[in-house]
């Protein structure tokens, strides 16, 4: 059974029960609701399900949508738009109208917009299949009107990016030579309108990847996931035809629109585009599975909408926070968009490949973000087909608290793919075993281009990054290694096939120390029997580490949680490899700051390059420190008198700090820091923070904001589960949240008092403690 007929089969079952069909009554308070149309794009509504996500948007009295999918990468791994939809109405009841209201739907997951002109009212529903890879827009009037619905287009020739757009295909990031956008084909198909974009593999930057950094001898053994990559789809309306082509501009980009006409006027239109990727031998191939598509689509037209709501309905059961009932407070704003975020990462539930942290599938025209970025929808900074761990790694953490255990799968798959070409280039450049995943690669595995370096001196080590940032910054894939073994904890879902991903990565440490400690002398480790982690690096900030804090906590928090693991995992063999490797690992540094001993990010460091605290990694993500833990003080101490780490406070972005204020007991500093991360962002819509040090929509933002909340509210520790270790008693919530062993943990505090609490399982409420000073 496939993972998406084994979700939808589970699915299923679970709506079968009478409290999934149930509504929360509070989620109807965080509905977005505005009252005029948009000025632009950059004042778009998110939508979505499924692996699809829309900005949606009525402009001019015209219903707009960008189109994005997962996985739609192109030969310059560019994560590409599907394109743009627009409908109108004749006449017209959203032109100059007197009444308008488009409202974002939370607990059916749509997007409802309503309008009048004098008599004329009409409605329009926008909503997305979760089961099924199809966008559907539903038109009603109260009187006959014509349809008319455009498919734009900006790709329909190849064109040379500007240096500024290499930042959407970041690994040509400084590339010196003529970087080409290659042109999608687009035509009437009978009575739709087909598109797609099929990739050149002669053009693929797989292959310039592979070339530059010296493994072409060993090409043909790499995964290539852009070779054959087709993508595209099909938009067809009911009782439509085709009505010509057209052509304009958006903003500062031009485009061409084929349009279908409804062919009489009607009380009620039916719009649907269909998407479909795949890697396919030719297009005939690829095109097939989007005929298959579209009968799945047909066969499930009078269920598709149920299945969906449900699905939504369903997926607010498993978690939510609700903060006061004063919607005028910043308290009751941070929990309304903690559930708006959680929207958006719920529209790339079933994605091929996980949520960037850059946007998700949310981006639109970048002049929006920045007026220095002229470019077209298609970009984001950063890449859309280069993933950043540090980055990522704060999008799918909540999720694991939230309940959200099968959109996980999609950030674990995406490494668990790139494992055999992470351990050929360990083995090729080295001759031992184990995968070096890199901080920023593609989604092949491999360094990014432009972070590899296109400036090399011939002496440097050709698997190391010639990258004053990323320069032996290889333990950033440890932090999913332990959310798998969360995942299992949590869950008690079967990680099997995960293992060897978890086992490889530190293997690789293993090994790969002990071999420099070689090149440079005559034994593998230091007089203590420890791996001497040198060179290293503690995040982007400290680099050329002696022993970095990030590296040793990450080695020992996941080795001993492979070690925690049922019999049932590993053999005996393993197990005592495991241990031994435990053994070598070295112990963390502290240093005496302002009189007080603190944690170091190393034992030394050549320079400091970022503004990160890799010091306090030993508290989040890694648990070393904690409530409830020896050392509290020393972590507290760190927080409070590093100076480094005072410094590089803040709150934008991917900035922690809430989190670590929150995993230390400090409450009034985890609330103020949370609070300025879950505010309304700039743009229209509240939860499309950014830029930040990325781009908007700023998923860092978001995701880092969630975790804040949740870790203020419930800290787990192995089977302890401490409440409201850092929540305000003013602040009045109702909640459920995850914890292990397939644990939920629903409450109610209202004015200092904890007025209701359940715990699921019963027995597991002999191991909570609350905690509410």
């Amino acid at each position: 059974m496939s993972y998406k007929k084994f979700i939808f089969f589970l699915y299923t079952v679970l709506i079968c029960t009478p409290a999934a069909f149930a509504q929360h009554p509070l989620l109807d308070d965080y509905n977005i609701t505005w009252r005029t149309q948009s000025r632009h794009a950059g004042e778009s509504m998110p939508c979505g399900g499924g692996d699809i996500g829309l900005n949606v948007w009525v402009e001019n009295g015209e219903l707009l949508c960008y189109l994005s999918q997962s996985g739609w990468f192109d030969e310059n791994n560019t994560l590409l738009k599907a394109g743009r939809i627009r409908i109108k109405l004749t006449p017209n009841p959203f032109e100059n109208g007197t009444s308008f209201r488009q409202t974002l739907q939370l607990q059916e997951g749509r997007i409802d917009i309503s309008g009048g002109k004098g008599r004329h009212t009409a409605n329009i529903r926008v909503w997305v299949d979760v089961f099924r890879p199809v966008v559907h827009v539903e038109v009603n009037s109260n009187t006959p009107v014509t349809a008319t619905a455009r498919y734009e287009n900006w790709r329909t020739q190849d064109r040379t990016l500007a240096k500024g757009e290499l930042l959407a295909c970041a690994g040509y990031k400084g590339y010196k030579g003529t970087v080409t956008a290659r042109h999608d084909e687009v035509d009437f198909d009978h009575n739709a309108v087909l598109f797609y974009h099929r990739n050149r593999d002669s053009a693929s930057i797989f292959n310039l990847t592979v070339r530059q950094q010296g493994l072409a001898g060993i090409q043909q053994q790499l995964w290539n996931p852009l070779q054959g990559l087709t993508f595209g789809g099909l938009m067809w309306g009911a009782r439509m035809e085709p009505a010509g082509i057209d052509s304009g501009q958006y903003v500062n980009t031009p485009y061409t629109a084929w349009q279908l006409h409804s062919t009489k006027p009607a009380r009620s239109h039916r719009i649907h585009v269909l998407l479909h990727a795949a890697q396919a031998p030719a297009y005939a191939d690829w095109y097939k599975g989007l005929q298959q598509q579209i009968k799945k689509v047909k066969v499930a037209d009078k269920t598709a909408s149920r299945e969906t709501r449900n699905w939504w309905r369903q997926y607010w059961q498993r978690s939510y926070i609700f903060i006061n009932n004063d919607t005028a407070s910043t308290e009751w704003q941070a929990g309304r968009n903690y559930q708006l975020f959680r929207y958006m990462l719920g529209c790339n539930a079933y994605g091929a490949y996980p949520t960037k942290f850059n946007g998700g599938l949310f981006t639109y025209d970048p002049v929006f973000v920045n007026e220095k970025y002229p470019f077209t929808p298609d970009h984001r900074n950063w890449g859309g087909g280069t993933f950043t761990a540090q980055n990522q790694r704060l999008v799918y953490w909540p999720m694991l608290k939230n309940g959200d255990f099968d959109m996980m799968k999609a950030q674990f798959d995406f490494y668990l793919r790139a494992l055999h070409n992470a351990e050929a280039r360990t083995r090729f450049y080295w001759n031992h075993a184990g995968a070096c995943f890199t901080e920023q690669m593609e989604t092949f595995g491999l360094p990014a281009a432009s972070e590899y370096g296109w400036k090399r001196p011939a002496y440097f080590d050709a698997g190391v990054e010639y990258n004053r940032w990323l320069e032996y910054e290889w333990d950033t894939a440890l932090e999913f290694c332990l959310m798998i073994l969360d995942m299992q904890r949590f869950t008690g879902q079967d990680i099997s096939r995960y293992l060897p991903l978890v086992e490889s990565c530190l293997t690789f440490f293993d090994e790969h120390y002990q071999y420099l400690a070689r090149r440079r002398g005559a034994q593998a480790l230091d007089g203590n029997g420890h791996l001497v982690l040198y060179p290293g690096s503690a995040c982007e900030t400290y680099k050329m580490t002696y022993n970095s804090t990030t590296t040793i906590a990450g080695l020992h928090t996941v080795t001993s949680r492979m070690l925690a693991l049922p019999d049932k995992y590993l053999s005996a063999a393993r197990r005592q490899k495991l241990q031994a490797l435990l053994q070598r690992i070295p112990p963390l540094s502290f240093r005496n700051m302002q009189g007080h001993t603190t944690i170091a990010p190393a034992q030394s460091w050549e320079r400091i390059n970022n503004v990160e605290t890799p010091q306090l990694y030993p508290v989040f993500p890694y648990g070393m420190f904690g409530i409830g833990k020896a050392g509290l003080d020393t972590a507290v101490n760190t927080w409070l008198y590093d100076t480094t780490a005072v410094q590089h406070r803040g709150y934008v972005g991917w900035k922690q700090d809430n989190i670590f204020c929150a995993r230390l007991g400090l409450t009034d500093t985890a609330a103020r820091y949370t609070l300025e991360k879950l505010k309304d962002a700039r743009p229209r819509f509240p939860a499309f923070w950014g830029p930040g040090f990325d781009w908007t929509p700023d998923h860092n933002q978001g995701g880092a904001g969630m975790i804040g909340l949740q870790e203020m509210l419930m800290q787990t520790d192995d089977r302890h589960i401490y409440l409201f270790p850092a929540w305000p008693a003013t602040w009045n919530v109702r909640f459920k949240l995850h914890a292990p062993y397939n644990t939920t943990v629903e409450g109610v505090l209202q004015d200092g008092k904890v007025t209701m609490l359940q715990v699921t399982p019963a027995e597991r409420r002999k191991d909570v403690q609350v905690m509410l000073q």
